[in-house]
């Protein structure tokens, strides 16, 4: 019997470390080619890393936790007699390119996408008790929502025309869940517990500091908003927008059969609407490029304008703020959009956002409302020159007509580097922006 060690891979980022975040296998596991045997966290994303080697774990060579280099060995795998243990890896543990085109590779730098199962003995799952939703009115992509929510249809109430349980009837039920776990305030030993549990920190004799370290996603963010800050000069803008005409389409595409399977929210309108102002003020997707390595305003920098829309939509997830981007938004029907926003911002929460979901954005748009603020001035992502704020939109007494009356009212605020974007192409944007969410009839020329 031999014995394989399989060392760090580049997962395809240019990044040279990794955290180990959770083994998903044990000494003495039985492993198959492409079984996903540990979880790491770059300063990405949390990525999955299936064996390129078939055995058993004889060890794991680094500890939860632990950050290591890209090559360094983490885990052990002997083969049993008769297994063709390999399926070939290079120096950094990853085969070599002939394997991988011919295999076709479910990780840029190692791996086949060949259907292996598993010859170990899974886990068995625990018993999850579930009261039947037989006698539920509801279609199957809504019972698929409530499932990936986990949210039981028994307990929402459906507002159907036939009595059916709606999508925002689940969305509902599961935001009004969150909002009740989050009203319980926790005794202060319990959030150390939490925090102990979640990040790993250092905490004093006493319990009462805690030194959290700086990785991973959260070391990503830090370092990119302080370049993004002390590199571009920010100018930020912003207006209040009557969305009463855009919270009624909204409800329009909501009860529409085209809509049924996908969530609709003003969300979507402001994508729509930031993607309809870009074509006209197209210097707000452009990219300020040094080639002077920092010296802003030298010879040889460029702007560079990019005549697509990779829409970054900004989201706050368990591990940090990640930046994924809708891939050339500017072709995408009203219902492909919506798609992809409920795609996106699932894979987020799920944790699952990968590195290649992050690379290449344009310009971002980030909605701050729903946390209930009305207005910011967010720093924009580094590598481009706009970023752009929906605030919440609640009803307030606005001027129509000569006359009072309540109506459904946002703030759309923007921040834009202004070695990019002058303030006429700033302002004339948000206004665009306000504009279709003030009349989204606007989006059909």
């Amino acid at each position: 019997m031999s014995t394989q060690t399989f060392l760090l891979p580049d997962v395809g980022e240019g990044l040279t470390e990794a955290e180990i975040v959770s083994w998903r296998v044990a000494p003495g596991d039985q492993v198959a080619v492409n079984d996903v045997v540990v979880e790491i966290e770059t300063a990405k994303s949390l990525v999955e890393l299936p064996s390129p080697f078939a055995g058993v774990v004889s060890e794991l060579l680094v500890a939860e936790g632990a950050t290591v280099n890209v090559g360094a060995p983490i885990i052990a795998l002997t083969a049993a007699a008769g297994v063709d243990a390999s399926v070939g890896q290079s120096a950094h543990g990853a085969p070599s390119a002939v394997e991988a085109e011919e295999g076709g590779a479910v990780l840029v730098g190692y791996g086949t996408g060949g259907a292996v199962k598993s010859r170990r003995r899974k886990p068995a799952e625990p018993e999850r008790v579930v009261r039947g939703s037989i006698g539920v009115v509801a279609k199957p992509p809504i019972r698929k929502l409530a499932r990936d929510l986990d949210v039981d249809l028994v307990d929402v109430t459906p507002s159907g025309p036939a009595g059916e349980v709606t999508r925002d009837d689940v969305l509902a039920h599961a935001s009004q869940a969150s909002v009740f776990r989050n009203i319980e305030t926790p005794e202060w030993s319990a959030v150390r517990e939490e925090r102990i549990r979640v990040s790993a920190p250092m905490v004093d004799a006493a319990g009462r500091e805690e030194t959290i370290p700086v990785k991973g996603v959260r070391k990503a963010v830090a370092s990119g908003m302080v370049r993004s800050a002390y590199t571009a000069p920010h100018v930020s803008v912003w207006t209040d927008v009557d969305a009463t005409r855009t919270m009624e389409l909204v409800k329009r595409l909501k009860s529409s059969p085209d809509f049924a399977d996908v969530k609709v929210s003003p969300l979507l309108i402001m994508a729509r609407a930031v993607i309809w102002a870009v074509r006209r003020t197209p210097m707000v997707n452009a990219a300020w490029i040094d080639q002077s390595n920092g010296s802003n305003g030298s010879d040889g920098d460029e702007i560079r304008v990019r005549h697509f829309v990779n829409l970054g939509i900004a989201a706050a997830t368990p591990r940090g703020l990640l930046v994924p981007n809708i891939k050339d938004a500017q072709n995408l029907s009203m219902r492909e959009l919506a798609q992809a926003l409920e795609k996106l911002t699932l894979t987020a929460r799920e944790g699952k956002t990968t590195p290649a979901d992050q690379q290449g954005g344009t310009i971002t748009v980030t909605n701050i409302g729903v946390f209930g603020m009305d207005a910011g001035t967010p720093i924009i992502n580094p590598g481009e020159a706009g970023i752009i704020a929906l605030g919440t939109i609640r009803q307030k007494p606005w001027v129509v007509d000569g006359e009072v009356r309540p109506r459904w009212v946002t703030t759309v605020a923007g921040s834009f580097d202004h070695r990019v974007v002058d303030g006429d192409g700033m302002s004339r944007f948000v206004a665009d922006v306000a504009s279709i969410l003030e009349e989204p009839a606007l989006l059909l020329d």
